[in-house]
């Protein structure tokens, strides 16, 4: 493997933002599942890939999500041509026989909160893949905590073992609109090499 360049380096990271508006421009259905595309081959513990996702795009679905969101996250929630509903599923394990063969890990054995465990952490992992992906296909992302995630899994996840995590609003960023990038700390304030 190469490095890459610095125009990657910069759509990636370095001049990447957080975004609240967006711009009137759709996201097809396409881009999603070349995203998820993406997003699957990142690697996780024994392969597990709990990660789990819904693009709300429709009119009718953005409706059932708005009653969730905390009120400083609904206008920009309802403007984004697409908010994914990151979730991990707890009966992960269900497919590790396929998706790790070669290894009978007998999952279904464990303690549930070590497989819970398990399943939000790979799929908390695999939710920053999307981010970069989302990046790495031209779109721009806004990820956000404040909703209320037991509402979300009754209303998009009833009566299966799929939860919430975060969500992301994805589309075409309106920048004009973006505030100046915060400070972020130095290597020596977060970071060492022993």
């Amino acid at each position: 493997m190469s490095a890459l360049d610095e125009a990657a380096l910069r759509q990636l990271f370095l001049d990447a933002r957080t975004h609240s508006a967006w711009q009137d421009r759709p996201v097809s259905d396409e881009t999603l599942r070349q995203l998820y595309d993406l997003v699957r081959m990142g690697p996780t513990a024994n392969n597990s890939t709990p990660f789990r996702v819904v693009f709300v795009k429709s009119a009718e679905a953005k409706g059932k999500l708005k009653p969730a969101l905390s009120p400083g996250n609904v206008d920009k929630t309802m403007h984004a041509p697409v908010t994914a509903i990151v979730a991990f599923d707890l009966a992960f394990h269900e497919h590790m026989p396929r998706l790790f063969p070669m290894r009978d890990l007998k999952l279904d054995t464990w303690p549930a909160e070590k497989r819970d465990r398990m399943a939000f952490l790979n799929g908390t992992l695999q939710g920053a893949y999307l981010i970069i992906a989302a990046r790495a296909l031209g779109l721009d992302c806004g990820p956000m905590a404040g909703f209320n995630n037991a509402q979300v899994d009754e209303t998009f996840f009833a009566g299966s073992n799929w939860r919430s995590n975060f969500l992301l609003n994805l589309g075409y960023g309106e920048a004009s609109k973006l505030h100046p990038r915060l400070p972020r700390l130095d290597f020596v304030e977060a970071a060492r090499i022993e």
